[in-house]
């Protein structure tokens, strides 16, 4: 079935949600029809994510649907929908390849708050407080697996993208967790971290809607950049909405990177600026993992501290340096011809780094 249905109008409501664009951004004829044709194969994703992540098992039917079930904005899928209006828009191919990257990000996530000791994902308690560990991340392999077989039916292309993909991301979560080497730079190897964990997964997002609706070669390198640079962008800023003091900005409790251990990008800037500034190295010392873990989430001595953290300078550079990447993504869309994706695409790196405001 092709999700471009002829004579199907939707709003953009959902469009606009996932990228960050406002009600009003698809205002010419031609861009409704991008926006009704990523609107209509959204729908089919959706039930598709509902039928393919369904087990025959009860325990596994549950716990596989539990965080798709607790929402998220299908940033993925909607990316790869936009992609493929450069080509021939949402074929069946495109759809069974959006839900399975969407349903690879599923399985990260299980596992992901494993290692985290993440206690909340999406607002509900995280897989692993409800089940347990074992649970959660024999939920999340069962996932990848459900992808796996997803793509293998679009050949090997997909099969070599998704294989990559997947690379990527249990070596951006190895390096994360074992830390820097001695002769390298803390930032940039972060910086790598966000570009396996993050950046390739959307990439590969983006990429795989122009591949599989037959779009033009000459636009896959451009598609594939921006994707990783903008992923890069959008985990920045979600190093600094863990530090916000609203629970309900990522559905996760403030300075759950900070308890988990995890160094993000203003803790190694504070770090480096603590070697010459007594007052960063005492603040750091209230943020170290085994004192954040001692103290309740609503402690008051753990609450102020993230809340230096937040006004500190370290943060802004943070900021900055999420700006940069955005800029850098967008600069990558040249490529690109005018019009609906394109611009849409620029939106979305932008409203990336309003996040935070």
């Amino acid at each position: 079935m092709n999700a471009t249905v002829s004579g199907v109008r939707r709003n953009s409501s959902r469009l606009s949600s996932a990228l960050g664009l406002g009600e009003k951004f698809f205002s010419s004829p031609q861009e409704r029809r991008v926006a009704d044709a990523v609107e209509v194969g959204l729908d089919v994703v959706e039930a598709r994510l509902l039928k393919d992540m369904e087990f025959a098992d009860n325990l596994a039917d549950v716990t596989s649907r539990y965080l798709l079930q607790a929402g998220g904005k299908r940033v993925r899928p909607t990316l790869t929908l936009l992609t493929a209006q450069l080509g021939e828009g949402a074929n069946d191919d495109v759809i069974t390849a959006a839900a399975a990257l969407e349903i690879t990000h599923l399985a990260s996530l299980y596992h992901d708050d494993v290692m985290d000791e993440a206690n909340m994902r999406r607002g509900v308690p995280s897989a692993q407080s409800v089940w347990g560990n074992s649970v959660a991340i024999l939920t999340g392999d069962l996932l990848f697996a459900r992808a796996s077989r997803l793509v293998a039916t679009l050949g090997d292309r997909a099969i070599q993208m998704q294989v990559g993909t997947f690379e990527r991301l249990c070596l951006g979560q190895l390096h994360e967790t074992i830390g820097p080497r001695a002769d390298e730079d803390p930032v940039e190897h972060y910086l790598q971290v966000l570009a396996d964990k993050t950046g390739s997964l959307i990439s590969a997002a983006a990429r795989i809607g122009l591949v599989y609706s037959q779009g033009p070669d000459e636009y896959e390198k451009a598609i594939e950049t921006f994707g990783e640079k903008v992923g890069i962008a959008f985990q920045l800023i979600d190093d600094v909405i863990d530090l916000s003091a609203q629970m309900g900005v990522t559905g996760k409790t403030p300075g759950t990177d900070l308890r988990s251990g995890v160094a993000t990008l203003p803790v190694l800037y504070l770090k480096k600026q603590a070697e010459t500034d007594p007052d960063a190295a005492a603040l750091l010392a209230r943020l170290e993992p085994d004192v954040a873990r001692a103290h309740a989430h609503d402690d008051p001595e753990f609450v102020g501290a993230i809340a230096e953290l937040r006004a500190h300078d370290v943060t802004r550079q943070t900021l900055q340096e999420a700006h940069r990447w955005a800029a850098e993504s967008v600069a990558a869309l040249d490529p690109l011809p005018k019009g609906p994706v394109k611009k849409a695409l620029t939106r979305f790196a932008e409203s990336i780094v309003e996040r935070s405001s």
